[in-house]
């Protein structure tokens, strides 16, 4: 479905079915888009281990609240780069070693 696809700005809820924690966590990185995401569940452990797995810049866990100093960007067509922090930086550094040898 479109709205399980596309990057949707809401307020939009929408509300998939699955059977396994592996199926949901297909279903939530089954798309190009990775801005944010959320888990729901009575069982901490449960609910951070498929945030990991989670392909988005940003997780809420059992609607923790967003931190507007934490770095913020998106994964695959979301975005690149994390800004407020020296992560933004990183994304678009590239490191070189240049050897010389100089004359004699």
């Amino acid at each position: 479905m479109i709205i399980a696809q596309e990057e949707i700005f809401g307020p939009v809820l929408s509300i998939l079915p699955y059977e396994t924690e592996e199926e949901a966590v297909r279903i939530a990185n089954d798309t190009i888009y990775g801005l944010a995401g959320g888990v729901w569940s009575g069982d901490p452990e449960r609910a951070m281990r498929v945030a990991r797995r989670m392909r988005t810049g940003q997780v809420d866990v059992n609607g923790g609240r967003y931190n507007p100093l934490a770095p913020f960007g998106g994964y695959k067509q979301s975005g690149h780069g994390k800004d407020m922090s020296i992560y933004s930086m990183e994304e678009y550094t590239r490191i070189k070693h240049v050897c010389v040898k100089l004359a004699e």
